[in-house]
């Protein structure tokens, strides 16, 4: 199937630690689906709710490409290669575990939740040097690579941000055999095939599309109250074994 919808609601819930709240695109943890354990390169797409005082007391990862998009409060990280940051709305956080690296992710804020997106993605080589970086999204360009070439460790994946304001077109799709759009903000509209004909569909904040098959949106045109959407452009799936 070329196109599908994942709506908000039909996400996998996990309270994983007190005051954390958690909803899952893909399998995850205690949640198995064999046939949603990944999309292209990605494993993994959270959204998680921390309240305040709440948050993710140190962990160990290894040989995942980890970004964090912070939609409201403070996210503070620190991991045992000497990295600590807050992390606020405008920030991409970038953490490459590689050969192995402990963090820990906590509510940055004293009286307010923080709402974050994680991405997992498989990095394209195995047992590197663990690799940090804070990177400022810069401005209200409709249209921002938000990971330049060389910054991730997979060569043919790419995250873009693309904003419309309301009822505005939304700036033109990277092309890639995988895509992975996530409504951030706002909502989207568009049609699935040309044609008076095309069947119009709407997307709200937190819904996402799966594209496989070339140019499945026709006119996406941002909701009335505008669109931020974070999209996944990538060349190749998971690789197993």
């Amino acid at each position: 199937m070329p196109l599908s919808i994942r709506r908000a609601g039909h996400r996998y819930r996990s309270e994983p630690e007190p005051g954390v709240r958690t909803a899952h695109a893909f399998s995850f943890s205690a949640h198995y689906d064999p046939a949603n354990v990944s999309f292209g390169a990605l494993l993994a797409c959270n959204e998680e709710l921390l309240a305040a005082g709440a948050g993710f007391a140190a962990h160990r990862h290894r040989d995942t490409e980890i970004l964090t998009w912070v939609l409201e409060g403070a996210l503070a990280h620190r991991d045992d290669h000497g990295h600590e940051a807050v992390v606020r709305p405008g920030q991409l956080q970038y953490l490459s575990a590689g050969s192995g690296v402990s963090h820990s992710e906590v509510n940055g804020a004293t009286d307010e939740p923080v709402r974050f997106l994680q991405f997992w993605l498989q990095p394209g080589e195995f047992g590197t040097e663990p690799s940090y970086a804070l990177r400022e999204e810069g401005g209200e360009a409709g249209s921002v690579l938000l990971t330049p070439p060389g910054m991730l460790r997979r060569e043919d994946a790419a995250l873009h941000l693309l904003r419309a304001g309301a009822y505005l077109p939304v700036p033109e799709l990277p092309q890639a055999p995988y895509l992975y759009l996530h409504v951030a903000r706002g909502g989207l509209g568009f049609r699935e095939s040309g044609g008076p004909k095309g069947r119009g569909r709407e997307l709200a904040a937190g819904d996402a599309v799966r594209i496989t098959e070339g140019d499945a949106l026709v006119d996406p045109t941002a909701g009335p109250d505008g669109v931020e959407l974070l999209v996944w452009a990538m060349d190749s799936p998971v690789s197993y074994g």
